[in-house]
């Protein structure tokens, strides 16, 4: 039996201007961005539909933009009778399908990832970390390039995202991931430094997952009623208790992405909708399985050709 689930961006897929468009057609949408600006204290529409980009990028700004445009289209499509039958999040994206999950509440994901974005921006001195793409090389080859760089500096890069085939995202001490980005060419791959001010999903934001353990202490996370795919696991989770635990892990482990479609596909998923700001996700797609339906919702256009199409597919 076919199957439909919904995928959830995370940080760098945000842009001035993202959402203006939904809101202005659709009063659910505009609540979203009302309720996230009471919470937050702050005019979050604001920042998105005119910037700076400068002050969006920020992480803890970033991050509950996405989340709210994200949740925002996802209640559009809940309106029109689309629910999925499994749902995952790349790294912030994990909030979101928590949120469309029912293990926690938008009111509650909003704050939490405006922290959680804090955390992570101040686990590391500005300048000491980085992380870059890498393009190109098998997997096993990257890995063990960071492998050999850890063991002759004695710094920390590691993989933090493994995205599709072809793309994988280092990440640790600058000056050991601009080493391994130098071997990386030097193997016949392609390395990009990318604009980012900490090393996430290293080992060197553990104290970020620490600090994030204190903020989750005051948060009641549900059980899952839909089942969510887990960034650390790229498994099934559903217990309120484990969702904590794989949150707190989550910022300093690596993205299990490709595993995680990969999983989704081996039971029986066939149609795919990005929920939330640009295409990232489903760049992703075309490179692990192009036999697919893969859609996206972020503005009205986009909301058009998924009902058109779910008409037809879901």
């Amino acid at each position: 039996m076919a199957k439909m689930a919904f995928l959830f961006p995370g940080q760098g897929a945000q842009y001035v201007g993202m959402g203006k468009e939904l809101a202005e057609q659709f009063p659910l949408v505009q609540r979203h961005f009302d309720q996230a600006a009471d919470l937050l204290g702050f005019n979050l529409a604001k920042l998105c539909w005119e910037g700076p980009e400068e002050e969006l990028k920020k992480t803890f700004n970033q991050q509950p933009a996405i989340l709210t445009l994200s949740v925002a289209c996802l209640s559009l499509l809940a309106e029109n009778g689309l629910k999925p039958d499994v749902v995952a999040g790349l790294s912030l994206g994990e909030y979101s399908a928590l949120v469309a999950a029912g293990a926690l509440s938008f009111e509650q994901a909003v704050p939490l990832v405006r922290r959680r974005g804090m955390f992570m921006q101040d686990a590391v001195p500005l300048g000491l970390g980085g992380m870059a793409a890498v393009l190109g090389l098998e997997t096993n080859l990257i890995d063990e390039i960071c492998a050999q760089v850890r063991q002759a500096t004695g710094l920390v890069v590691e993989g933090a995202n493994y995205n599709c085939p072809g793309q994988v995202v280092i990440s640790g001490h600058t000056v050991a991931v601009e080493q391994a980005m130098t071997l990386v060419s030097q193997g016949g791959g392609k390395a990009v430094k990318l604009s980012v001010t900490a090393p996430f999903h290293s080992s060197l934001l553990t104290p970020a997952g620490e600090m994030l353990k204190g903020a989750l202490h005051d948060v009641t996370v549900h059980a899952a009623q839909v089942p969510v795919i887990a960034n650390v696991t790229a498994d099934y989770v559903t217990e309120g208790a484990v969702i904590r635990d794989l949150l707190i892990r989550q910022v300093s482990k690596p993205v299990r992405w490709e595993e995680s479609v990969r999983r989704m596909l081996a039971d029986g998923v066939d149609t795919f909708i990005e929920v939330g700001p640009s295409k990232t996700l489903s760049g992703f797609m075309k490179k692990i399985d192009r036999k697919v339906t893969m859609l996206n919702i972020d503005d009205a256009q986009s909301l058009g050709k998924v009902l058109d199409s779910c008409g037809r597919v879901c």
